[in-house]
């Protein structure tokens, strides 16, 4: 009997040392049987729309393009109930399209946002403002600057000098304008050997009020080549023929035009 209960104990403590343990020392949980549900994943909230429309403004002045709209009234200051300056229509009076010129861009009275443009109109130099939305424009990849003093032209794409030449300008009474001004149109002169092989209308107006288009100031090619240097036109700017045709690449439309003294 004594054997017996010896035994049993013996047994006891083997299996008290044999009970597995966690890391910290401390006796494990007891072990229990549970049943374990899983909620279903939270249905997501509806996804709510942010997508706003947007007017593209341009950040990089000058920026040239055209009208989106039939017409659009360029007035003295962005705002909606601002005096208009003029009426600008998608197509002028030749059927060309009207060329815009954006010069900076404000936010208007109307909590939208405006360009200020140049206008080709007389007097030379006038600006306005337009809504935004009704334009679509780029930045400008080219400039001219005309120099009366000097006569010659020099012309600049993407930033980089790529032209210079000598010119003919307005003579006295009839002097070239100076100023801001842009490329209006272009074109290629049909049988008209004084204009050259290719020109192009600036926004610029010369003295002459009967002078085609109201007195549009040109830069076109000519027939006389040897009149290049000297102030004899009325008003536009003669350059040779090699120097219109480079014209063709070096001057789209909407091309700022600096036209000094």
């Amino acid at each position: 009997m004594k054997l017996a209960r010896l035994l049993g104990l013996a047994l006891l403590v083997a299996a008290i040392v044999a009970a597995p343990s966690l890391a910290d020392g401390t006796p494990p949980p007891p072990t229990t049987t549970t049943t374990t549900t899983t909620a279903p994943a939270p249905t997501p909230p509806p996804r709510v729309s942010t997508t706003r429309t947007t007017v593209h403004v341009s950040t990089v002045f000058p920026a040239a393009g055209q009208l989106l709209v039939h017409s659009v009234a360029a007035r003295v200051a962005p705002s909606p109930h601002a005096r208009v300056i003029k009426v600008m229509y998608q197509f002028r009076e030749d059927y060309r399209t009207q060329e815009i010129l954006a010069l900076k861009t404000t936010l208007g009275t109307d909590g939208k946002p405006w360009y200020q443009i140049s206008i080709p109109m007389r007097p030379n130099g006038m600006k306005g403002w337009i809504p935004v939305r009704s334009v679509s424009v780029s930045p400008t990849v080219s400039q001219i600057v005309v120099n009366r003093s000097t006569r010659t032209i020099d012309i600049y794409w993407h930033g980089k000098h790529a032209l210079h030449a000598i010119v003919a300008v307005g003579a006295p009474g009839m002097e070239t304008p100076v100023g801001h001004y842009y490329v209006a149109a272009r074109f290629v002169p049909f049988e008209d050997p004084f204009l050259g092989v290719f020109a192009v209308e600036t926004s610029a107006y010369s003295k002459l009020t009967e002078w085609p288009g109201g007195g549009v100031v040109g830069i076109h090619g000519t027939s006389m080549p040897q009149l290049l240097g000297q102030a004899v036109s009325h008003g536009c700017v003669r350059v040779s023929n090699a120097t219109a045709a480079a014209m063709r690449k070096l001057a789209p439309l909407g091309t700022p035009i600096w036209i000094t003294g």
